[in-house]
């Protein structure tokens, strides 16, 4: 019961560690929590700070991800990867170590998918870069993915077996993400949401 305890709370701090506070401040003495959005995850320090940190800290998001997940391996508890991953999504959003205002989950969802389901993970990017390459709306394209995913694994379900914790999982997160991206939805709706310039 204590390693299960144990798990849980690394997950929660390792999604709790502000990669995009991290690289801005040291690299750059930044904090993108004053500009842009105001968001620490890795589309604003794009637009706020450029390829090299947003590239950074998305990678390093991803990676906080597939560590939570795979702590039930490492520290020997038996336990679905996918609990610490949900705890490590909640820390990235909600970061102990920056008053609670951390990101909108997700590359930190998408490093839980890499552990737990490389190939949904490797649709997933695809699906995402379609969609970025049609409308080259950020957000919107997170959005897309998440649908994406619950429609591959209920898809998988009838083809294959059924996974019931993934497809919960799956369908928390994508659902985390549109409830995260509510201000940009109103933005793409009224023509005001930022594109990208660089596909």
């Amino acid at each position: 019961m204590i390693q299960i305890i144990v798990v849980l709370i690394l997950a929660y701090l390792l999604g709790s560690i502000p990669s995009g506070l991290i690289v801005g401040k040291v690299f750059y003495k930044t904090d993108i929590r004053q500009h842009g959005s105001g968001n620490l995850g890795g589309t604003n320090t794009f637009r706020t700070l450029g390829v090299k940190a947003g590239l950074a800290v998305t990678i390093a998001d991803i990676l906080k991800g597939t560590l939570a997940a795979a702590l039930p391996y490492l520290i020997h508890v038996d336990m679905n990867p996918l609990i610490p991953g949900v705890l490590a999504v909640i820390g990235h959003t909600y970061p102990i170590f920056a008053g609670f205002r951390g990101g909108k989950a997700v590359a930190t969802s998408g490093g839980v998918i890499l552990f737990s389901a490389p190939i949904l993970f490797v649709t997933l990017v695809v699906a995402f870069f379609i969609s970025l390459y049609i409308s080259k709306y950020v957000s919107l394209s997170s959005m897309i993915a998440g649908i994406i995913g619950i429609i591959y694994v209920i898809t998988m379900g009838f083809v294959q077996k059924w996974d019931i914790p993934l497809l919960i999982v799956i369908t928390l997160m994508a659902s985390f993400v549109i409830y995260r991206h509510r201000a940009n939805i109103r933005r793409i709706v009224n023509k005001t949401e930022p594109k990208i310039k660089w596909l």
